[in-house]
């Protein structure tokens, strides 16, 4: 697959390069550039960026459009101004479910943070899903603003596997005093000595998952993945 191949290595260069300046675009008035991957697989559906001012980030928004005619039908919740570091449309990513009923978006929401949501859709209206946390089926805690937990990277990769089933992998890495936290992760987990005093410990984990009728979604047990010296 190595359009997919290609979205990954730009979400991975996007989220780990320290270089890499921010992803800015200047939208026209009436402009709504689709995203990369952002043409449903039905030919009816669309998900596109549009912001205002010279970066493109004030009142940013991406939104379901209709097609062929690219007229907005709403916003997809959680992606604006206050969580996204990027604006250009090159910068997030659509993964439809072949059947054009389900979305995943990527993009990073810090520089070295990639944020992951999934959508249901149905007619003209795209709904947030719960979506899956591997971290926290291992490590039995989130991380989140009352977190103690320093994440210093998180970059997710999800890939439709059919309609409803996916692969998750999940890789994050945590700075710490100790290596608890390692120790809790087990055979997930690797910790190695950080210059300047304390550890980095990385998460690495993937699993398959699906979305069950009612909208939940299920996940499989979580197997080791890859860490960074493997990839």
């Amino acid at each position: 697959m190595p359009h997919r191949r290609a979205i990954l290595a730009l979400l991975l260069a996007l989220a780990v390069s320290p270089a890499l300046a921010t992803a800015e675009h200047k939208y026209g008035k009436g402009e709504y550039a689709i995203i990369l991957g952002g043409k449903a697989p039905n030919g009816k559906l669309s998900v596109a960026a549009h912001g205002e001012g010279d970066a493109g980030s004030e009142n940013f928004r991406i939104y379901l459009m209709a097609e062929p005619g690219h007229r907005k039908l709403m916003t997809l919740d959680n992606v604006n101004d206050d969580n996204i570091l990027d604006s250009a449309p090159d910068a997030f990513h659509a993964a439809w479910s072949a059947d054009s009923r389900y979305l995943a978006v990527s993009f990073r929401s810090e520089r070295h943070i990639v944020t992951l949501n999934i959508y249901a859709v149905g007619g003209k209206a795209a709904k947030p899903i719960d979506g899956p946390d591997l971290f926290r089926d291992v490590a039995g805690r989130t991380v989140d603003a009352a977190s103690d937990l320093d994440m210093r990277s998180s970059i997710p990769q999800f890939t439709w596997l059919a309609p409803r089933r996916f692969h998750l992998t999940d890789y994050r890495v945590f700075v710490a005093d100790d290596t608890r936290l390692a120790d809790r992760l087990g055979p997930l987990g690797k910790v190695s000595k950080r210059d300047g005093g304390g550890n980095l410990i990385e998460f690495s984990a993937e699993a398959d998952g699906e979305i069950l009728p009612d909208g939940r979604i299920r996940m499989g047990k979580p197997q080791p993945g890859k860490f960074e010296d493997s990839q």
